[in-house]
């Protein structure tokens, strides 16, 4: 089931431009032509809050390019389709990126597509300039306030398989201050891993309190009919860079 036998149905899984990676920010090169990250979120309509058996997943309307990021690498602005997270069963792992071999006990996703170059989500993650997504660190600290409205709703979607309402949810307010970031070339981090995704490393974290996060270990990987399997450590150990290059937005 788990990272380590994905290769024998998904042989990409083996590929030259998998995620997540090790960031070791002394490599990362600084370049000057990246522009700052612009994040265009205001008229974002959040539909639904789901588990889909590997994490927790809020989606959003993608109709239109007004939830979006652009700038940074993009020729294009990417359209926000859904955001999830990965954790740890404790605190001294759970993120899929590690910036100097250091893990976080959570991180953000938030998954974006070309839409103006590809006419669906599923064209887009297929296509090697289809996705872009931004991650975020978190880490344990005072009580996030903005995220008590995910982790309540969270007893909502335990099981495998449920999913819940969840309107006007504004995932700008999970962005750190700073949108200093690293970038490179990578993949899905989960089945079928596609290498469609441009990934954004934001640098700054943003922090949740300790209790913030045991709501995130009270789902399960099971339905409801099921043997209760808690969801936890749903993260993907760094891969291989394969002479790739990280670049920064901002100089170390």
């Amino acid at each position: 089931e788990g990272p380590s036998e994905w290769h024998k149905s998904y042989p990409i899984a083996q590929g030259n431009r998998q995620s997540p990676i090790d960031i070791v920010s002394a490599r990362a090169v600084y370049d000057p032509n990246l522009k700052p990250l612009i994040i265009s979120y205001e008229s974002c309509t959040s539909l639904t809050i789901s588990n889909n058996g590997h994490s927790v997943m809020v989606e959003f309307e993608d109709t239109d390019d007004k939830t979006a990021i652009s700038g940074g690498p993009f020729e294009n602005p990417f359209r926000l389709k859904q955001f999830h997270f990965h954790w740890g069963t404790k605190d001294s792992q759970g993120s899929e990126h590690t910036i100097d071999g250091k893990p976080f006990p959570c991180e953000l996703h938030l998954v974006h597509w070309n839409a103006r170059k590809y006419a669906t989500f599923g064209e887009a993650a297929a296509a090697p300039d289809g996705l872009a997504v931004v991650g975020v660190f978190l880490e344990i600290g005072k009580e996030h306030a903005n995220m008590n409205r995910l982790t309540d709703a969270l007893y909502m979607v335990k099981f495998k398989g449920t999913k819940a309402q969840f309107t006007s949810f504004n995932p700008k307010c999970l962005l750190p201050l700073s949108l200093d970031y690293w970038t490179y070339l990578g993949s899905l981090t989960t089945p079928p891993l596609n290498e469609s995704v441009t990934w954004i490393v934001l640098k700054e974290p943003i922090r949740i309190s300790e209790k913030q996060l045991e709501k995130f270990r009270m789902l399960l990987f099971t339905s409801e009919e099921d043997q209760r399997i808690q969801m936890v450590n749903n993260f993907r150990p760094p891969q291989p860079l394969k002479g790739r290059v990280v670049r920064a937005s901002f100089k170390a």
